[in-house]
């Protein structure tokens, strides 16, 4: 059954600037002697954490040629929805929107034993397949807590805020998820989850939380101390940060830890897509898969617990992408972080 479009917010704002060419962040050219086809990629992962996949992959397709395009959740949602740019493959980490592409037609559904490894919770419609499991993580400043208890769950990290906000006011990093597809998304899902996170945004707030866009600014951010703890860090982007290693730690919540599925989905205006094919069995395979490699940068995919709890792809996903819900969202949000 055809689930009903939802008016967006995110919509109504693309619509508005659709004169606009969609705005590209990178572009890379993965080139290979004797090329005979070319598959352009466009993904909200960072480059160079997704190259280490992309050259394994032409170990085996060594005629393939990568064009790989990297834009926000946004502006990917632009390329494929409104502008029809010709991609063969979107990844993205805004579960969310790759659902609601499938959902409204603009993906092409595909089965094959790859796609039969996959959970009910992990392939909507075969047309939107996951391919890693990444953790929403809260990423401390070894030296800010110097002297101080680690939090291990969120009821910890407000004590721990609460009791010296003399150390952490201004310190505090998360999400601006006005702004960030992947931080509404963390930020709904713990809020459906527990009321918990509304108590750890007003204690943001009152110590004036800095907002970000990114998970790689606010680790970055951690790293050289201008913040002393980010909250909702994708765990994967801090783990590859390998240079900044013994700068912070990397802590995955004991009372339930957020575990977002980046996604792929093969556009309807695809025009390699038999590649495409390949390339979403090679992933899915690396994901699904026990065998150990050091080209998959990413966490491997692990059963649900009451621990790990993994945002299941599914219509559930669409639902605070209505636009009524999401203003209420927002404003409880604003009012709660941004502190008078």
């Amino acid at each position: 059954m055809h689930i009903p479009h939802f008016p967006t917010l995110i919509a109504s704002l693309l619509l508005a600037t659709m004169a606009a060419a969609f705005e590209i962040e990178d572009q890379k050219t993965f080139a290979v002697e004797g090329t005979t086809e070319v598959l352009r990629i466009i993904s909200t992962t960072d480059t160079a954490l997704f190259t280490p996949l992309v050259l394994a992959f032409q170990k085996t397709h060594p005629t393939i040629e990568i064009r790989y395009t990297t834009a926000s959740s946004a502006e990917l949602m632009k390329a494929i929805y409104f502008e029809h740019v010709a991609f063969d493959i979107a990844l993205s980490s805004a579960m969310d929107l790759q659902t609601k592409l499938a959902n409204d037609g603009f993906t092409q559904s595909y089965t094959s034993p790859a796609t039969a490894l996959l959970p009910e919770w992990g392939n909507w419609r075969d047309s939107v397949f996951a391919f890693t499991q990444e953790p929403a993580a809260i990423v401390l400043n070894n030296h800010a807590f110097e002297g101080l208890p680690i939090p291990k769950t969120r009821q910890d990290l407000i004590t721990v805020l609460r009791n010296h906000p003399g150390r952490f006011k201004g310190r505090v990093g998360t999400y601006d998820v006005r702004v960030s597809g992947l931080g509404y998304m963390f930020a709904t899902q713990d809020a459906r989850t527990s009321e918990t996170f509304w108590r750890l945004t007003e204690v943001m707030g009152i110590l004036n939380a800095q907002l970000y866009c990114c998970s790689s600014n606010m680790i970055e951010d951690v790293s050289s101390g201008k913040i002393a703890v980010a909250y909702n860090v994708l765990g994967s982007y801090a783990s590859a940060r390998k240079d900044l290693a013994g700068t912070f730690q990397i802590i995955t919540p004991e009372d339930f830890t957020t575990m977002m599925l980046r996604t792929i989905v093969i556009p309807k205006t695809a025009q390699n897509t038999s590649a495409a094919q390949l390339f979403t069995d090679y992933l899915i395979r690396s994901a699904w898969l026990d065998d150990d490699t050091d080209d998959y940068p990413f966490p491997k995919i692990l059963p649900e617990s009451i621990a790990f709890r993994p945002i299941k792809l599914g219509p559930g996903l669409l639902v605070f992408l209505d636009d009524l819900k999401r203003r209420r969202f927002l404003g409880e949000w604003t009012d709660a972080i941004v502190q008078p």
